[in-house]
């Protein structure tokens, strides 16, 4: 073989080479950065076919979709010094090439990242409550704060935080027999003390209530008397007017009142001489010229 063809093959594995190396594909599910001399050229987010110099500018390449991570499980004391045990997850998109780059380098750097952030926020979150706080609704908010403060904090890396949960808390398996002992002891003692408030507040509405019977009782009373008192005086009134007419008819009517009153029953026997004022109009009757 000639020197010349050698020479000519060595030529065109070079120029294929140089040629192979000007050409790179980004892919839909990509984001390519390019450095020259190892400083950012431009950031390639549009899939297909480019172009670049060989030799002298690098490619990096990052995922332009959401990633999951799941964080480690993490130890967390609470405000009252409760240990908790918090799984959570992180779901995450690269928003800026450059920073992450620069910050974490790739995503393995940023999973160890993410588990020093989850954690620093899990203690700045769950550090100032105590436990009995985490076991309520308010639960749903600490979990927002949570969120807020790791998306805040991810923003350093060149990430967006799309998600960030707490998938279980839960108490280490040798404090948890003595904690829910302790809780329900607690509990135990804010039931009594309600329920002892409770007693209370019902003695009180209980004594207003008799207390506001009884002067509504004396009320009505006085109400009574006072109209039983105006109604006897009425009536006095009238048996007045009624005598001063027909002073013998009213004797009479006042008689007959008095002796059906007296005498009750059909067998009423009475013993004596009839004599008296009570019967004074059985005399007439037997007696008319008296």
């Amino acid at each position: 073989m000639s020197k010349s063809l050698i020479s000519l093959i060595v030529l065109g594995v070079i120029l294929f080479t140089t040629a192979y190396s000007t050409l790179f594909t980004v892919r839909e599910t990509e984001q390519v950065m390019v450095l020259q001399f190892g400083e950012q050229k431009e950031i390639i987010t549009k899939p297909g076919l480019n172009f670049k110099l060989p030799f002298i500018q690098t490619l990096i390449y990052f995922d332009k979709r959401i990633l999951d991570y799941d964080a480690s499980i993490q130890e967390v004391p609470t405000a009252d010094q409760k240990q908790l045990i918090v799984d959570s997850f992180s779901r995450y998109r690269i928003v800026d090439p450059l920073l992450f780059y620069q910050t974490v380098f790739n995503e393995i750097g940023m999973r160890q990242r993410l588990d020093a952030l989850i954690n620093d926020s899990l203690r700045a979150i769950l550090g100032k409550v105590p436990l009995s706080e985490v076991l309520t609704p308010k639960r749903s908010t600490l979990i927002d704060d949570f969120t807020k403060l790791v998306a805040e904090k991810a923003r350093e890396f060149g990430v967006e935080m799309v998600d960030v949960r707490i998938k279980r808390i839960d108490l280490p398996p040798e404090n948890s027999q003595a904690i829910f002992r302790r809780m329900q002891t607690q509990r135990e003692q804010e039931a009594r003390k309600i329920r002892a408030e409770g007693d209370k507040e019902s003695r009180r509405i209980r004594a207003d209530a008799d207390k506001q019977q009884r002067v509504i009782l004396a009320e009505a009373r006085k109400k009574a008397e006072i109209l039983r008192g105006e109604g006897d005086a009425e009536a006095q009134r009238l048996y007045n007017a009624a005598y001063s007419k027909d002073e013998d008819f009213f004797d009479f009517w006042r008689s007959m009142q008095a002796m059906q009153k007296a005498l009750i029953g059909d067998s009423t026997s009475f013993i004596g001489a009839p004599d008296g004022d009570f019967f004074r109009y059985f005399n007439k009757e037997a007696n008319p010229n008296k």
